[in-house]
C-alpha cells in the first residue's frame, strides 16, 4: 500500500560518505553485510556506488512483501545488468514489457522440453570427466565452467561446428569482463577503458548469433533459439534479432557461471561430509535434490537481488521508503538466519528431505516476477552433473578447512576452485 502523506521511515545505517561505504562493500562484501546486520539489525540503510541510497532487508516477512508487490510500487533498478547484457535483456526490461517477454520465454525451460536437454548435459559431463586426473588435487571450477558453457551453447544457442567453436572461445572472457563491469562504477566515456574492449567483443558475439539465427530459420531443431524464433506475442509479431541476441546472452550469463560455481561449491562441501557422500553413492535421487538445495542455501553464489521504489511513501513492513530508493535483499543473511533455518551454519541436506523450500526464504534464484527464468534448467544441469560425477567417480574426503569465498565480480566462488581428489569407480553405471 502507498500513501502520499506517510513520512519517510528508514532503518538505521552507517553515516560515513558514499565512497567509504563503497570501498567497504567492494573489499568486505559478505563479511561487511554480516557486520552491518549484527550492528543495526535485519534491515539497514546504506549509500553505495551503483545502487545509491538503498535499504538492505533480510526479514522473511519483508522479503515476501517486496516480492509480491506490483511493478507500480517496486520494479527493476534503473541501473541494472542491462548495461552489459543489452537493452532488450530481461534484466533491463520493466513493467508490462518485462511481463510480456517473460511469458514468451518460460515454456522452453519447463516440462518435456527441459527433460530433452538432460542427454546433452550428461554427454558434456562424461566428456569433461574423462580428462580428470586420479589421486591428484585439482580445481573443479574450470571443468564445471566448460560443462555448463558447452551445454548452454548446444541446448540454448543450438550452436555446432564453427559457431560452437567461436562462441566457446569468445564467451568466457566476454562474460568475465561483463561480470566485472556490472559491479564496477566505471564510466563508458573515454577512449581507453574496458568498455571499449567489451563493445568489440559484443559485436563479435552479435555477428555469430546472426549466423545462428539464419541457420535456425533453415533447419528444424529443438534448441531454445529455434523455439524463440517460432514464438509469437499476442499481436502475432515475433521476437526481434536484438531481443533474441540480448536474451540469449542473458540466459548464458545467468546460467553459465552461476551454475558452474554452485557445482564447484557442491564438490567443496561434499568432500567435507564423508557420511553424506556414502549416502549419495547409493544413488538416492531425493537426497541429491536436497543436497543441491542445501549447497545453494549455504553457498549462494549471488548475494543480492534488488528492486527500486517507484512510488513515494512505499510501505515495506516497518519502513516507509521514498521514490527512487533501492531495496536490496541479502540472500546470504536470510540463508544464515537461525530463526529461518535452525542451525543455519550447519551443512545438512536432510533439512530439505521431503520438503520443498519456501521461495520467500530460500532465494538463490531471486524471487517474485523477476525470479531467474532459467532456475529449472540450472537445477536440471546441477542434478545431471552431480549424478554423473558420483556414478563414475569416488570423491576422496578431506579434513582441510572449507574454502574461503572469492568474488569473481558478480558471483562468489570457492577460493581454490572447489579442489577435488577423485578415483574412477571400478563399476560404472552398473556395468563392471
Amino acid at each position: 500500500m502507498t500513501t502520499m502523506t506517510s513520512p519517510t521511515t528508514l532503518p538505521p545505517g552507517p553515516t560515513v560518505p558514499r565512497a567509504v561505504q563503497g570501498a567497504y562493500a567492494l573489499t568486505q562484501p559478505l563479511r561487511g553485510m554480516r557486520r552491518l546486520r549484527d550492528r543495526y539489525g535485519d534491515a539497514f540503510t546504506v549509500n553505495v556506488p551503483i545502487f545509491g541510497r538503498a535499504v538492505v532487508i533480510s526479514s522473511p516477512a519483508e522479503i515476501k512483501q517486496l516480492f509480491t508487490s506490483g511493478p507500480e510500487l517496486v520494479d527493476n533498478l534503473e541501473v541494472n545488468l542491462g548495461r552489459v547484457l543489452g537493452p532488450r535483456s530481461m534484466f533491463a526490461l520493466s513493467g508490462d514489457e518485462h511481463k510480456r517477454q517473460r511469458k514468451l520465454l518460460v515454456p522452453p525451460f519447463h516440462g518435456r522440453r527441459l527433460a530433452a536437454y538432460e542427454k546433452i548435459v550428461e554427454e558434456e559431463t562424461v566428456r569433461e570427466l574423462a580428462t580428470w586426473p586420479e589421486d591428484k588435487p585439482f580445481a573443479t571450477l574450470p571443468s564445471m565452467m566448460r560443462i555448463t558453457l558447452n551445454a548452454i551453447l548446444r541446448a540454448v544457442f543450438g550452436a555446432e561446428g564453427a559457431e560452437f567453436a567461436e562462441l566457446r572461445e569468445l564467451l568466457p572472457p566476454f562474460v568475465t569482463l561483463g561480470s566485472r563491469l556490472a559491479v564496477a562504477p566505471i564510466s563508458k566515456k573515454g577512449r581507453f577503458n574496458p568498455w571499449r574492449r567489451f563493445e568489440r567483443m559484443r559485436r563479435e558475439y552479435d555477428a555469430i548469433v546472426d549466423r545462428l539465427i539464419a541457420k535456425a530459420r533453415a533447419e528444424e531443431k529443438d534448441d531454445v533459439l529455434s523455439m524463440m524464433l517460432q514464438t509469437r506475442y499476442d499481436d502475432g509479431s515475433g521476437l526481434s534479432r536484438e531481443e533474441i541476441s540480448d536474451q540469449l546472452l542473458t540466459l548464458l550469463t545467468a546460467g553459465h557461471e552461476t551454475t558452474a560455481t554452485t557445482l564447484a561449491w557442491a564438490v567443496e562441501r561434499l568432500r567435507r561430509h564423508p557420511a553424506l557422500l556414502e549416502e549419495l553413492r547409493e544413488g538416492d535421487g531425493k537426497l541429491l535434490d536436497a543436497t543441491i538445495l542445501e549447497v545453494q542455501r549455504t553457498r549462494p553464489v549471488i548475494d543480492l537481488t534488488a528492486r527500486q521504489v517507484k512510488q513515494d511513501g512505499f510501505r515495506l513492513g516497518r519502513w516507509t521508503l521514498p521514490k527512487g530508493y533501492a531495496v536490496l535483499v541479502s540472500i546470504a543473511l536470510i540463508h544464515d538466519d537461525d530463526a529461518v533455518f535452525p542451525h543455519a551454519a550447519t551443512f545438512d541436506p536432510h533439512r530439505f528431505a521431503g520438503v520443498r523450500p519456501d521461495l520467500y526464504q530460500w532465494i538463490p534464484f531471486g524471487g517474485g516476477t523477476r525470479r531467474c527464468l532459467g532456475a529449472a534448467f540450472a537445477t536440471m544441469e546441477m542434478t545431471v552433473v552431480l549424478r554423473t560425477l558420483l556414478r563414475d567417480f569416488t570423491l576422496v574426503p578431506t579434513t582441510e578447512p572449507g574454502e574461503r569465498w572469492h568474488s569473481r565480480g558478480v558471483a562468489y566462488a570457492p577460493a581454490k576452485g572447489g579442489r577435488a581428489v577423485v578415483r574412477r569407480r571400478t563399476t560404472i553405471g552398473g556395468v563392471s
